[in-house]
């Protein structure tokens, strides 16, 4: 994943802590990758093999727990992967997690993975290589990016030795991986996962924005027509009473 840089919000409370949700996908996929790494070429690595995305499998063999395994699997010969990986869940999902809470922050990440994994899918599938392995958590990744970019626009990220602005930032990413994804090769469905979890990272934002712009109205909608009706029974209530002593009061 090329993007090395680290941020600085505009505004934005930072707390050194890590959240329980963003420690645990920390410490799952460093130990998972650890022991990959120590059983490489040996006759336990074919276990690693069951946890990777394989299209022809997941279709034919429905092997669909592999949309969610290949999410913490990542090469042992290749340390940049999950450095840059875990770099940015920690960098973006922290600030996420604490804004939405462990459980929407978990729900959107595998959201993201799972959306990215379908991408995948139907990528090889159009390459003609369906036995193609993935692994990585390259698309749930991107999803949160994609998040943090909409949710904090302006905070300030230091790309390689330039400042940019989050917004631009996704922007550059999701422009590379879609021209990426376009090259009609294996290498690009990689790319295709990066693009698939910035699209279903939108694409949740946009839809849950709405629901809950929705959902609030319509309690806010209520909520008057509850105090109205209090207010009409309590003044009906005040001239019946009225009434019964007052001859004028009809």
């Amino acid at each position: 994943m090329p993007y090395p840089y680290r941020y600085r919000t505009a505004g934005f409370s930072y707390s050194g802590s890590i959240p329980p949700g963003v420690k645990w996908l920390l410490i799952s996929n460093i130990a998972i990758f650890l022991l990959y790494f120590l059983t490489a070429r040996t006759a336990a690595e074919g276990i690693f093999s069951l946890l990777a995305l394989v299209p022809r499998a997941v279709v034919t063999e429905l092997a669909v727990w592999q949309l969610v395994t290949y999410l913490f699997v990542h090469s042992p010969f290749h340390f940049g992967h999950i450095l840059l990986n875990m770099l940015a869940l920690w960098m973006f999902g922290s600030d996420l997690e604490r804004t939405w809470g462990t459980k929407r922050f978990l729900q959107f990440y595998f959201l993201c993975g799972i959306g990215a994994g379908l991408c995948v899918i139907l990528g090889n599938y159009l390459y003609g290589t369906p036995d193609t392995r993935t692994i990585g958590a390259s698309g749930a990744i991107y999803g949160i990016m994609m998040a943090f970019a909409l949710l904090f626009p302006d905070a300030t990220i230091i790309f390689i030795l330039f400042p940019i602005r989050a917004r631009y930032f996704v922007m550059i990413l999701g422009a590379m991986a879609f021209l990426s994804s376009l090259r009609m090769s294996g290498s690009g469905v990689s790319d295709i996962a990066h693009l698939g979890g910035l699209i279903f990272g939108f694409a949740y934002m946009k839809w849950d924005s709405r629901v809950r712009f929705n959902l609030l109205g319509s309690i806010e909608h209520r909520y008057h027509r509850w105090k109205m009706e209090r207010a009409k029974r309590k003044f009906q209530v005040y001239l019946r009473k009225r009434g019964s002593d007052d001859p004028w009061v009809q």
